[in-house]
């Protein structure tokens, strides 16, 4: 201050030096030993005070946070030990996780988690999508991104997040590409439904016909019926419970793994129809018979078991995704359909029969799914043609 009572301006140093401060920012937990913070580069006396002050402040309210130099590569495997071990986590989910943060790798793998801004992970999501990542992979990629920066905040590991304002970058669709993409959604009608099942029983191989009749007629996943086991079939009630799905990246026969479902709304129990249920029994009484005597039979109660070599073991996805192109050539039906297609079909099926929107995602173990509700808007819309031609039928009469 002048004696006028008036604010002086601190002059900046000429000669290159700089000023910088030290204060007591606590104590070392584990010498006992005070902890210091130094910052320097400051060009007046009055930055490095007004820094200083600010240091002060946050002491005093809580709010000072250390960051740490870990990298990102570093905190994103301290974080997938974390997030694995929660013990909620599937294998599956991890494998997925692990992949996503790889594409991240690229722009961040060695800068330091606080380094990171919030322009650098935008700028990270913009050019994925020049790649020409689809939605729903850079979906994913941000969200792992999001848990990993928050989990850095929980941990004062950074002070802000750069993943607070992102958004994954999207081009809005033209009313051809909405249409094309509803058409690709497959599945057969009810007669070709029944040529495929006809020329599995007929021609088929093992198990091909009960294979695909109960995956036709429950709308299961493949991964929940190679996982099905005879407990979960009640043969009085005509109900299947479906609690678990087959996991096995590798396709090894002895290396598989049972899994919860991916979703709580994927654990649910379903009628089925009796012929699925007589079928089922035909399969236990012929699997009964193959086990009787054998000491190497895995037998862990798995419906659809193999026989041969593996006998017991679990069928596994891509065996019956084979079986399945198989017998649409067969049939001389579209080869590019997979066991999934028949899940569409059942839906299909049921909303031909005036099964309700939200029972066929009850039955079908979803909480919501745009695929579903696009079938079942497509397959009502003949429906709906329908009641209002009898509507005009009716007026038309007086």
């Amino acid at each position: 201050m002048d004696s006028n009572g008036k604010s002086k301006k601190t002059k900046k140093c000429s000669c290159g030096a700089s000023w910088s401060y030290i204060l007591d920012v606590g104590v070392n937990p584990a010498t006992g030993t005070r902890k210091q913070k130094k910052k320097g580069g400051f060009a007046t006396k009055g930055e490095a005070q007004e820094a200083a002050a600010l240091l002060v402040a946050e002491l005093a309210q809580g709010l000072h946070i250390e960051e740490k130099s870990t990298t990102f590569e570093a905190f994103s495997e301290e974080w997938l030990m974390l997030y694995s071990g929660t013990g909620k986590v599937k294998v599956s989910t991890l494998r997925v996780r692990r992949h996503e943060l790889d594409k991240l790798m690229p722009f961040f793998a060695k800068l330091k988690m606080k380094d990171v801004t919030k322009q650098q992970y935008q700028t990270a999501l913009n050019k994925l999508k020049a790649k020409g990542f689809a939605d729903n992979t850079l979906d994913g990629i941000h969200r792992t991104g999001r848990m990993v920066f928050k989990k850095a905040l929980e941990l004062d590991v950074i002070k802000t997040d750069p993943t607070a304002f992102a958004y994954v970058p999207k081009v809005q669709k033209t009313v051809e590409q909405i249409e094309q993409a509803e058409a690709v959604v497959k599945y057969l009608e009810k007669e070709e439904l029944a040529l495929f099942l006809r020329t599995a029983k007929d021609e088929g191989r093992d198990r091909d016909y009960a294979i695909f009749m109960t995956l036709a007629y429950t709308g299961m996943r493949a991964g929940e019926l190679c996982a099905l086991k005879w407990k979960d079939v009640d043969f009085e009630e005509h109900s299947i419970t479906i609690s678990k799905t087959y996991y096995n990246p590798t396709n090894n026969i002895r290396s598989y793994q049972i899994l919860t479902p991916k979703t709580a709304s994927a654990n649910r129990s379903i009628e089925v129809d009796v012929a699925v249920i007589r079928e089922l029994e035909k399969l236990r009484q012929a699997q009964e018979r193959l086990k009787y005597g054998k000491s190497n039979y895995h037998d862990k109660d798995f419906v659809f078991a193999k026989t041969g070599n593996s006998a017991g073991y679990p069928e596994y996805i891509k065996i019956i995704e084979n079986r399945m192109r198989r017998l649409l050539q067969l049939a001389g039906l579209n080869p590019s359909l997979t066991p999934h297609s028949l899940r569409h079909t059942h839906t299909s099926l049921l909303a031909e029969a005036g099964v309700e929107l939200h029972d066929i995602m009850d039955r079908l173990g979803h909480k919501d799914d745009d695929t579903t509700r696009n079938i079942y808007m497509h397959v009502t819309k003949t429906k709906k043609k329908e009641a209002v031609q009898k509507f005009s039928e009716l007026m038309n009469s007086f």
